[in-house]
């Protein structure tokens, strides 16, 4: 683990930074969850974000039993939807949202620290 930074982890998944990304102004977070891994950037997170809540606004049921996988999740990619229970779409929500609030934290003190 010593070649990435974590930066969010709960009990689906992990988010973190690779040590040796070249530098930039927005550099890209590593999200795993499942067996499935993103490589996104700060706004392809808030876009997934937002995903997540409107999955959840749409498409979930009161009959659910939580554990069964017929919500779909757009993703950042165009192309890949996943299939995900209720339960793993608070995870992932979380997971992301988590991610984001850490990052930005670290970028406002970064960039407060300069001032």
């Amino acid at each position: 683990m010593s070649a990435i930074n974590r930066i969010y982890s709960n009990k689906i998944g992990i988010s973190f930074f690779w040590r040796k990304q070249k530098s930039d102004d927005s550099p890209k977070v590593q999200l795993v969850f499942r067996d499935i891994g993103f490589l996104l950037t700060l706004n392809e997170l808030k876009d997934f974000s937002d995903s997540c809540r409107l999955t959840e606004q749409s498409q979930c049921c009161d009959q659910c039993s939580h554990n069964c996988r017929s919500l779909l999740l757009r993703t950042p990619s165009d192309k890949i939807d996943l299939a995900i229970s209720k339960d793993e779409l608070e995870q992932v929500h979380e997971l992301i949202n988590g991610t984001v609030f850490r990052v930005e934290l670290q970028k406002w003190i970064t960039s407060t620290g300069r001032n």
